[in-house]
């Protein structure tokens, strides 16, 4: 399969975009120039974003705007939310075929997927930013540390769904119930946003929010991390914590688990600080 890649400036055309041979989509990006000025300008990093649990790669569309606004190529990749191991597999993937330098993003379990999957890519992966995320250690699970602190009420919003195995075995996948979701996880969102994106969230494997994390990329690169005081999937307590001991250079904003799609502007300015320091 053929790979675009994003590093090389094109004169004919400011379309850019990624596939991967897995056949999961990423999203293309076009990149907006100044008058008789080269597209993709070399010095920005690719941003690659990283979607959580309960949401899809459109949560990022305020923040991919605006960043494409700002002259950055941008990939939305799409998570399969199945497990750290095989979720950062994927997204290492995603990585691998991008020229030059890389800023990841991740929300909610999205930061605990970037945290495996740029492990050992300190040359490639200049910065991880975390957004309302999960910042684990090895041996470390989602699920653990939201419970490890008061204040998710996550387990009283979700419902599970078993589905057959191609071996005989069953697993489960993991919503937010529709009349619970714009509560539970989008409380600054308009009504009727929330209402689609409830109907359009991803489900979760059950057993990755359980499955523990191997590495932690926070040890060894750059990270930033902004903090939701109203969000009710991961307790405040906990994002502080996992901040703090990742020494990450962390904003605190009012605002929903959902933030990236309520608060676009502050999300990309996190971002856009992580991707200056990269040269």
């Amino acid at each position: 399969m053929r790979i675009v890649r994003l590093a090389r400036p094109s004169r004919r055309s400011a379309l850019l975009g990624v596939t991967t041979a897995v056949g999961l989509s990423v999203a293309a990006v076009t990149l907006p120039t100044a008058a008789g000025a080269a597209p993709n300008n070399p010095v920005h990093p690719t941003i690659v974003l990283e979607h959580g649990a309960f949401a899809d790669a459109a949560s990022w569309d305020g923040v991919v705007a605006r960043l494409q606004r700002a002259g950055y190529p941008v990939v939305a990749a799409a998570n399969p939310l199945r497990g750290p191991a095989t979720d950062a597999a994927y997204l290492r993937s995603v990585v691998e075929n991008i020229d030059g330098p890389v800023v990841l993003v991740g929300h909610s379990y999205g930061g605990t997927v970037i945290s495996q999957a740029a492990v050992g890519m300190e040359g490639k992966v200049k910065a991880l930013v975390y957004i309302a995320a999960f910042l684990p250690d090895a041996g470390e699970s989602s699920l653990g540390l939201t419970n490890k602190f008061p204040g998710s009420t996550l387990g009283q919003a979700i419902e599970s769904v078993n589905y057959s195995l191609p071996d005989g075995g069953q697993g489960a996948d993991v919503y937010i119930r529709p009349e619970k979701f714009r509560d539970q996880f989008a409380a600054d969102v308009p009504a009727e946003k929330a209402r689609l994106m409830a109907a359009g969230q991803r489900p979760v494997a059950a057993a990755a929010l359980e499955e523990k994390s191997t590495q932690a990329a926070w040890k060894t690169i750059p990270s930033w991390s902004l903090v939701t005081t109203e969000d009710r999937n991961i307790p405040v307590a906990a994002q502080r914590f996992m901040s703090a001991r990742a020494k990450a250079r962390t904003t605190t904003i009012d605002a929903s688990h959902a933030v990236s799609v309520s608060r676009p502007e502050a999300v990309a300015r996190i971002v856009e600080q992580a991707a200056r320091t990269v040269r």
